[in-house]
């Protein structure tokens, strides 16, 4: 059993943000729907997902599904995301829900003040992210390129669900309809990055996983195959 944190359960499209928009954080939200805990951190996450200069992401998990509910979302890869980024933090258990912004902080989800907190120290620098990346669909390609800066990373490819309600019937939030937003469905690891400009093209069905309609590209450092910190990213159409 996770540890108990306060409001918590423990255990052709341009792709660019909008002029003046500058990519500053990726909020990736790790929830579950058999977690009643996660219903605060929902309206939170709707707002998030509505500014132009945030990438918002939901990465549903599995370790739940034990409490009556499995959840119709949730991928095996997103919960060991969430326990490689716990242990590269330190943490000692992982929770829901949990936001982790720019591969870098930690916080509950649901608490807006604490989240408004990092995203303020993370989003700090005017132009935003620190490596720029842009994301294009050009006829069945998305063209990628990606700039110079001092560290090494991967490029990865994330296959994006904008909108998908779901009707849960069992479990802690029994007879609720949740909306997700932005829902990770796939995740696809285009290629290294050495710091120097690199430019990738990626077919688009790569990004057409499972029921997904859009993509996000994500450029993340990696420590001894764990996530590390994130440099920049794109949106895809629609987001």
């Amino acid at each position: 059993m996770a540890l108990a944190l306060a409001g918590a359960c423990s255990a052709p499209a341009r792709a660019e943000p909008a002029r003046g928009e500058p990519l500053r954080a990726v909020v990736e939200l790790f929830t579950s729907q058999g977690c009643a805990a996660c219903r605060g951190a929902d309206p939170v996450f709707r707002e998030l997902a509505g500014r132009p200069g945030i990438v918002a992401l939901t990465l549903p998990v599995t370790y739940w599904d034990y409490l009556g509910w499995k959840d119709t979302l949730a991928q095996k890869p997103f919960s060991e995301r969430q326990h490689a980024y716990a242990g590269l933090h330190g943490i000692r258990q992982v929770f829901t829900p949990q936001a982790i912004v720019n591969g870098a902080a930690s916080v509950v989800a649901s608490d807006r003040t604490g989240l408004e907190r990092i995203l303020g120290r993370e989003a700090a620098q005017p132009g935003g992210l620190p490596v720029p990346v842009r994301g294009e669909e050009r006829g069945d390609h998305i063209v990628i390129d990606v700039g110079a800066g001092g560290q090494r990373g991967e490029v990865w490819l994330l296959s994006v669900l904008r909108r998908r309600p779901v009707a849960i019937e069992r479990g802690e939030n029994r007879g609720r309809t949740a909306t997700y937003l932005n829902v990770v469905r796939g995740m696809h690891r285009v290629g290294s990055w050495s710091g120097q400009p690199v430019h990738y093209e990626v077919p688009l069905p790569t990004a057409h996983v499972a029921d997904a309609d859009s993509w996000v590209v994500v450029l993340q450092g990696a420590s001894n195959g764990k996530p590390g910190r994130i440099w920049g990213a794109a949106k895809g159409p629609g987001l």
